[in-house]
């Protein structure tokens, strides 16, 4: 057999090293070479689709691409795994993906529960002798899964996100969707409401927000510390735990520690609040931001790459705010077209540094200095977690 890997990422290099022999095609190769493997190294006009077997892309793989479109056999890694995989819980949805993922695996890691794929452990290091898989999943992956299906599919809200790569809309949601037809009688889903005709054997719990999951699901949402945006993972989290283990571990999940860059409050030398949401890379997730501290007065650096959606709803949920903009990367100018439009008084920043330069000077005690940029981080930084420590960084340095 001739796996063919497309993409040289996080996932296709972990299942290189474990089965080897691969042939390994990325832009980034120019000339043939080798790793200890024994896995080839191709620049992609070196595909012949009728010498490969079997074709695995990494998740983010563009859809696009000539190697998609030539491959034969093209199968994800989940369909490639999951005749060995355990039982497992997919979560999926937009946004707090990590955070229910992080929750879940917190309450059952016990039973010898493992958690991966989107939230960084591919598939191919996990243990197919554990108990349970629970796998962050991404509309890429899902985009090119046809096989495989979970015993039990968590979906948190759908809103528009990677629409660049998905084309539009209804494409990215139909990648969040289509397991749902794979799914048998003895399986789960809990869905947003608007999803619970979509086609699906499996029992639908499906709720309208986290106050009717929680009544559905007779949880005690007062026993729970965590807030909005994180209310909701948690009650997915115990609702999970409730189908597997007919319990709800309130104190256990209430241990649990939100990871930074997520809503991560600190304070200056003159004890005014700076939040680190720079995980907040779509619309709904500055969304929740913005609900979360809507009775204050709110600085808020916005803007990078918006990967194709249209951020109108949310100026539109701004004009009921006390805020001021602070436009940073790529798309400055469109923000501050969006803000002129809305009536919202915005600077043209352009970088991190200036920004948060620019809020030192106006932001006074009980207001909000917010970095929630509804936009990925790549035109400007390696990751979205750099754009946070740069963020911190500036802050510590404010004189």
């Amino acid at each position: 057999m001739k796996i063919s890997l497309f993409g040289y990422g996080k996932t296709t290099k972990a299942f290189a090293q474990r089965f080897a022999n691969c042939d390994i095609y990325d832009d980034n190769f120019k000339d043939i070479s080798k790793d200890e493997f024994n896995n080839t190294f191709l620049p992609p006009h070196e595909f012949d689709p009728n010498k490969s077997t079997l074709e695995i892309p990494s998740p983010g793989f563009p859809n696009d691409h000539f190697l998609i479109k030539n491959a034969k056999n093209l199968i994800s890694e989940y369909d490639f795994f999951y005749d060995a995989m355990p039982k497992s819980v997919w979560i999926s949805g937009t946004n707090g993906k990590t955070t229910t993922t992080q929750m879940t695996h917190h309450l059952l890691k016990h039973i010898n529960a493992q958690m991966g794929a989107n939230i960084g452990i591919p598939l191919a290091n996990l243990d197919t002798n554990a108990n349970l898989w629970i796998l962050e999943s991404s509309s890429f992956s899902l985009f090119y899964t046809k096989v495989a299906k979970p015993e039990i599919y968590a979906l948190l809200p759908i809103s528009p996100d990677h629409l660049s790569w998905h084309n539009n809309f209804k494409e990215y949601e139909e990648a969040k969707l289509k397991v749902l037809k794979r799914m048998n009688e003895n399986d789960v889903a809990i869905l947003p409401k608007k999803y619970e005709t979509y086609p699906c054997a499996a029992h639908i719990i499906s709720y309208f927000d986290e106050y009717e999951l929680a009544h559905k699901m007779e949880i005690d949402i007062e026993k729970i510390n965590f807030k909005t945006p994180f209310l909701l993972d948690a009650i997915m989290a115990l609702s999970i735990e409730k189908i597997i283990l007919d319990r709800c571990s309130y104190d256990l999940l209430n241990e649990f520690k939100i990871e930074k860059d997520k809503l991560e409050e600190l304070n200056d030398h003159k004890n005014r609040l700076w939040v680190n949401d720079t995980k907040a890379t779509n619309l709904d997730a500055s969304l929740a931001a913005l609900k979360r501290y809507k009775e204050k007065s709110i600085h808020l650096i916005i803007g990078g790459d918006d990967k194709g959606v249209d951020l109108s709803d949310l100026f539109n949920f701004m004009t009921t705010l006390n805020i001021k903009l602070y436009a940073i990367g790529s798309n400055t100018d469109k923000i501050l077209t969006l803000a002129k439009k809305a009536n919202i008084q915005a600077y043209s920043c352009k970088f991190l540094d200036v920004a948060v330069n620019k809020i030192n000077e106006n932001l006074k005690i009980g207001e909000i200095a917010l970095l929630s940029p509804a936009c990925a981080s790549l035109d400007q930084f390696k990751s979205y977690q750099e754009r946070g420590e740069k963020f911190k960084k500036y802050i510590a340095n404010l004189t």
